[in-house]
């Protein structure tokens, strides 16, 4: 059988707590939570009873509990579950809703089990910048645009217009052109071009196709390409556009260029070295 593993983190910066159970085998009783529970179940199957509805969950699902919802779970196979999660309080809640709808309101999820592509696509990314510790703006990025769209979809309704503010939006861009080889906070960003963080998110990413966090990395590795091209080493590449370790500027490089960056950087070594006169 596989091996039970529990891993919990705490991210002081987002004030979520993100858990990963692997091989589980234990059942739940009927419980409740003081806190939001945002789940995904990345294998096995389980039977869950909430709020006097049963419901069978399965890989790519996803469970919302709001606080106070009381719920229990057990195996309904001879397998083991595979499940991610967050959990947030009452207090931070409020303050993302905020941030995302404009009110200072609690979201009440009124589905307990979703299975949602598009939320799925910030869940999981988010969890494992928050299992790794990343201190990148993108983690940040993927919390609000993650919430936005479950209380959107799933919540109490807010306002669906994205306003036009493309000279706010170029302002960002600038800003972060200017300052790619630097650590950029979200809230830097929103004070450049005058805007809250939601509708900075949702303005930019209508303007422009992409987040601002996805902006940053492309301006980066754009940088990054032009050193690599004149010579200069991977790891030196890295540091002079802001990455925060090779690994990561290795994974991000491959990722948009296809290649690696000292694969890429040989390229344009040989290419020199060929244009070399024969001096024999």
């Amino acid at each position: 059988m596989k091996k039970e593993i529990r891993t919990v983190v705490y991210d002081d910066e987002l004030r979520i707590e993100a858990y990963r159970f692997e091989g589980i085998v234990q059942p739940f009783p009927n419980h409740f939570h003081e806190y939001y529970v945002i789940g995904f179940v990345e294998e096995g199957e389980r039977c869950l009873s909430c709020k006097n509805q049963e419901y069978v969950i399965k890989k790519g699902d996803i469970v919302l509990f709001n606080p106070g919802d009381n719920h229990s779970c057990v195996q309904r196979d001879e397998g083991t579950l595979d499940y991610r999660g967050f959990n947030i309080t009452k207090e931070v809640m409020l303050d993302l809703a905020e941030e995302v709808t404009g009110k200072r309101e609690l979201p009440g999820f009124f589905k307990n089990v979703i299975y949602d592509g598009e939320v799925t696509c910030y869940l999981c990314p988010l969890h494992e910048l928050v299992m790794k510790g990343s201190c990148e703006f993108g983690k940040e990025e993927n919390l609000l645009l993650f919430l936005s769209i479950l209380i959107q979809q799933y919540g109490q309704p807010f306002e669906n217009c994205i306003p036009e503010c493309p000279k706010e939006i170029e302002k960002a861009c600038a800003f972060m052109e200017q300052h790619y080889a630097e650590r950029i906070y979200l809230d830097q960003i929103c004070r450049c071009a005058g805007l809250s963080k939601s509708t900075l998110l949702r303005a930019f990413t209508k303007f422009k196709g992409v987040t601002p966090y996805s902006y940053l990395e492309n301006t980066r590795i754009g940088k990054a390409k032009k050193l690599l091209e004149q010579g200069v080493p991977p790891i030196e590449a890295a540091l002079q556009t802001g990455f925060s370790d090779q690994s990561h500027f290795t994974n991000y490089f491959n990722r948009f260029i296809g290649l690696a960056p000292g694969v890429y950087r040989e390229i344009f070594l040989d290419k020199g070295a060929e244009e070399k006169p024969n001096r024999e």
